[in-house]
């Protein structure tokens, strides 16, 4: 640990260059693609307000287990399948990836497309299935 402190204290340009691109990296992957919720934060959307649930993961992924009446739009097709979901725009939709990390992108779009409500399952269904929530196959 003194290491540390001894190379802060004496190259502290480069720890404050690191703690902005840090910061500036938490910064913007916070806002791409909405909030995130948690699976009880889901959970309580799912079922108090009627949220859509979109699986972005690929087909064969989707099969292998997706939250109870999610839709399936594999995220290298969503652009040109998201209109799919424009009968849902007046509801909320949670979009679910693997692990947390690609549902961003395809959140993003959504917002791009006029869908006001859109928001990121943290963790993916990989946390989902890790809080022994229901799974489909």
């Amino acid at each position: 640990m003194e290491r540390y402190i001894e190379f802060v204290v004496k190259h502290w340009e480069l720890a404050v260059a690191f703690a902005a691109v840090l910061g500036l990296l938490l910064w913007t992957e916070k806002r791409k693609g909405g909030p995130s919720l948690s699976t009880q934060q889901a959970t309580m959307l799912i079922n108090k307000e009627d949220a859509v649930v979109v699986d972005v993961r690929p087909r064969k992924e989707f099969e292998t287990g997706h939250i109870v009446n999610s839709i399936n739009i594999p995220a290298a097709d969503f652009d040109k399948r998201a209109d799919e979901l424009n009968k849902h725009k007046d509801k909320p939709i949670i979009v679910v990836c693997a692990m947390g990390q690609s549902a961003g992108a395809s959140a993003k779009t959504l917002q791009t497309r006029g869908f006001a409500r859109v928001m990121k399952l943290s963790g993916g269904i990989a946390e989902w299935k890790g809080a022994n929530l229901p799974v489909v196959r």
